[in-house]
Formats: C-alpha cells, structure tokens, sequence
C-alpha cells in the first residue's frame, strides 16, 4: 500500500510499523544498520536523521521511497541525467568504477530510452 510522505514523523510511523511488523527488534534493526540505538528512535519518531541513515533503516525493513515527479521536471531530468553520465564517463572512483547511484540513475535512463 502507498501513503503520501508529508512529514518526518509520518515516515517514522511508517518505518515503525514495518519493523515491528517484521518483529524486528530495535536495538537489533539498528545494530545491522550500524546506527545508535537513539538514531533509530529519533528516526521513528520524525526527528532529524541523516537522509541517508534514513534510507538505510528504509531498506532494513523492506520500505522504498519513491518520489513522484511531475512530467513537466522531466526535461530537467533528463539533462541532469546527461550531466551525470558525462561526468560519470569521466569520473571511475578507486576501484576503477561508476558509483552505484550513478548506476541506477544510468539504468533508468537507458530504460526509458
């Protein structure tokens, strides 16, 4: 089922309910994503968190976050996207390869392509 984000404290609910869903213990989630015990309680309830280790616990527990973009942002994707992939092609990290973010965004391109 899709809910509408419009809060911190609406993702924290939402982020809540599948761990404990899951039967996952609090302590447990946040040793696995390698976050204090106290980050994964402020992130349950809507404090300020890292967007990253927000989406880190997102995935622990099995939530996506999407974004819905309106088709008129859609030329301004595309050339964002351009711009990655030009740099991307220019840019390898140590390990002589794309970063993964770079990856998805490419994928998706390609895919509408």
């Amino acid at each position: 089922m899709k809910y509408t984000i419009q809060s911190p404290a609406d993702l924290g609910l939402l982020l809540r309910a599948a761990r404990k869903s899951a039967k996952v213990r609090l302590d447990d989630l946040s040793r696995t994503v390698e976050v204090s015990k106290q980050t994964t309680v402020n992130a349950e309830k809507g404090k300020s968190v890292q967007l990253s280790t927000i989406l880190r616990l997102l995935n622990e527990v099995g939530l996506t976050l999407t974004v819905d973009l309106p088709d008129s942002a859609l030329p301004a994707l595309n050339k964002a996207l351009l711009e990655a992939k030009e740099r991307t092609s220019s840019t390898v990290n140590a390990s002589g390869s794309t970063t993964p973010i770079a990856h998805r965004l490419l994928a998706k391109d390609d895919d509408r392509a």
